[in-house]
C-alpha cells in the first residue's frame, strides 16, 4: 500500500463518525479542518457525511445504510456487506458546498476524520472500491509534500512507513506461493516487511547523524538569546518570521507551509544578536509517529530562550488549538521557558473583537504583521526580555588581543570603553554563558 493521492483529480467526500465522547462542535470544527487538509493536497472537497455511532472501532466501521449511500456517491464500485445495525444516521454539508443531493459517482476517494485500523481501511476499500484515507494518512502525505530539508524528508519518512508497514497486504503471487509451497520460507508479504524494518533501520541512523550535526549546531547558538515561534499550523508563525528578520522565509495560507525549523538573526540588528526560529505547527490528532520524530525540530523550541504562542485570533477555534500546542509541547519536554501569547492576524478582528479579547487575555499582545507599529511592538518587546537576562560586567582587554576586541563589540552590548596605558576596559551586558566562554578564552591566551 502507498499513499497516491492524485491531487489533479481527485473528489473527497469527508467521512464524520460522532460518538459520545466526539460529537456536536467538536466534530463539527475537526471535520471542517479536515476539509482544509485535503485542500492542502489539491483535493476538491464535494461533500461529507456524518453517522453517530457508539464506537468508531467496529469492524465494518460504518453502518450498511450509511456504507449503501456512500457507496452509490463513489459509483457503486466495491462489495457492499450486509449489517443489521440501529445506528443513528446523520448528514453534514459545508456551507460552502450545494446543499443539493450529490450525483451518483461525484467522489472518487473518501477520506474518514478519524484513524483507521489496517483491517477497517482494507474492509473499506473493498465495499466501496475507491482509494480511502484516515485523518492520519493525510497529515502523513501532507507532510511528505511539504519536507524540503535532509532532517525533515527523514523524520517523515520514518512517521510514513511506521503507518504503512502494518498495512502492507499479501500480494496474489505470495498467496499463491505460499499455498504451492515455492517460496523460500518468506511470503511476499514477509519479504516486504522485512524490507521496511531495514529501511527504518537505516533511516534512524541517519536521523541520528543529522540530528547530532543539529546538536551541534544549537550548541553554537546557545551564547546567543534565541526566540522561537510555535503554534498551530496556519497561524501566521511565517509572516511574523518574515517581519520580523526580513528572511524570505515561504509563506503560504495552507496547512503545514512550513515543515523545516528556520533560524534568522532579529532585525533591525541587536548587540548582541538575538535568533529568532520559525517551528513546525501542530494539529489536532496529530500522529504519534510524527509528534516522536520531529523532537529533533522542536528542540529549537525546547533551547531558546523565549517563546512567542502565535495564534490566529481570527480562527473562533484558536482556544483548543493552544490547548494542542501546550500539549505537543510538554510532550516533547518543553517546559519553565518565558512565553509570551501573541494574538495574531488582528487586522481581520473589529475594534470590538480586539478588545474583548484583551479583556480575556490582558497579558497578551495583538498584532499584524502587516502593520509595521505592531512589529516594531513585538520588537521592542524581545529586546527588553533579552535584555533582562544580560549581566553587566568589566572586561580588561591588552591592545594586542585584536580579536578579543572585535568579538567583544559584535557579540556584545558595549556600554562603555576606557582606553588605559596598555589596555582597554570594557564595561559590557551580555549573557553569563557568553562572558563566562570570553574570559576563559582570554585566560587560555594568558
Amino acid at each position: 500500500m502507498q499513499l497516491t493521492a492524485k491531487a489533479s483529480s481527485n473528489h473527497a467526500l469527508l467521512i464524520s463518525i460522532q460518538t459520545p465522547q466526539f460529537k456536536g462542535d467538536e466534530a463539527a470544527a475537526s471535520l471542517a479542518e479536515l476539509a482544509r487538509l485535503v485542500t492542502t493536497l489539491g483535493f476538491k472537497v464535494v461533500g461529507t457525511q456524518s453517522q453517530r455511532l457508539n464506537s468508531n472501532q467496529r469492524i465494518n466501521v460504518l453502518g450498511s445504510g450509511k456504507m449503501a449511500e456512500i457507496a452509490h456517491l463513489t459509483g457503486n464500485q466495491g462489495m457492499i456487506e450486509e449489517s443489521d445495525d440501529g445506528d443513528d444516521v446523520d448528514e453534514m454539508l459545508f456551507t460552502e458546498l450545494p446543499s443539493e443531493n450529490l450525483p451518483f459517482g461525484s467522489a472518487d476517494v473518501v477520506v474518514f476524520d478519524c484513524d483507521l485500523s489496517p483491517s477497517q481501511l482494507r474492509n473499506v476499500e473493498n465495499q466501496l472500491g475507491v482509494e480511502v484515507f484516515d485523518r492520519t494518512g493525510i497529515i502523513i502525505e501532507i507532510f511528505s509534500r511539504h519536507a524540503r530539508t535532509r532532517t525533515a524528508r527523514l523524520q517523515v519518512e520514518i512517521a510514513r512507513l511506521n503507518y504503512l508497514a502494518p498495512r502492507l497486504r499479501e500480494s496474489t503471487i505470495g498467496n499463491k506461493e505460499r499455498q504451492m509451497g515455492k517460496g523460500a520460507g518468506e511470503t511476499t508479504l514477509e519479504l516486504d516487511r522485512r524490507k521496511i524494518r531495514d529501511q527504518l533501520a537505516e533511516l534512524r541512523r541517519e536521523l541520528a547523524s543529522v540530528q547530532d550535526e543539529l546538536k551541534g549546531r544549537r550548541s553554537q547558538r546557545s551564547e546567543l538569546f534565541c526566540v522561537a515561534l510555535v503554534g498551530y499550523t496556519n497561524a501566521g508563525k511565517s509572516s511574523m518570521m518574515r517581519a520580523l528578520t526580513g528572511s524570505e522565509v515561504l509563506v503560504e495560507n495552507k496547512l503545514f507551509a512550513t515543515l523545516d525549523t528556520t533560524v534568522r538573526a532579529l532585525q533591525p540588528i541587536t548587540q548582541p544578536r538575538i535568533l529568532v526560529s520559525d517551528t513546525v505547527g501542530f494539529i489536532k490528532k496529530l500522529p504519534h509517529d510524527l509528534v516522536a520524530s520531529f523532537h529533533s525540530t522542536l528542540a529549537e523550541a525546547h533551547d531558546a530562550s523565549l517563546l512567542l504562542y502565535v495564534v490566529d485570533a481570527s480562527d473562533a477555534s484558536f482556544r483548543s488549538q493552544l490547548d494542542v500546542v501546550h500539549e505537543v509541547l510538554k510532550e516533547v519536554g518543553v517546559d519553565g521557558i518565558t512565553k509570551q501569547l501573541i494574538l495574531n492576524k488582528s487586522d481581520q478582528l473589529s475594534a470590538e473583537q480586539q478588545q474583548a479579547l484583551m479583556i480575556e487575555f490582558p497579558d497578551a499582545m495583538m498584532t499584524s504583521t502587516r502593520n509595521p507599529q505592531d512589529i516594531a511592538k513585538l520588537h521592542k518587546f524581545i529586546v527588553s526580555i533579552a535584555e533582562d537576562e544580560m549581566v553587566e560586567d568589566e572586561i580588561i582587554v591588552p591592545y594586542t588581543a585584536n580579536g578579543i576586541i572585535g568579538e567583544i563589540r559584535s557579540s556584545m552590548s558595549v556600554t562603555k570603553e576606557e582606553y588605559e596605558y596598555e589596555h582597554i576596559t570594557f564595561t559590557v551586558r551580555s549573557n553569563p554563558i557568553n562572558l563566562a566562554r570570553l574570559k576563559k578564552q582570554m585566560q587560555n591566551k594568558d
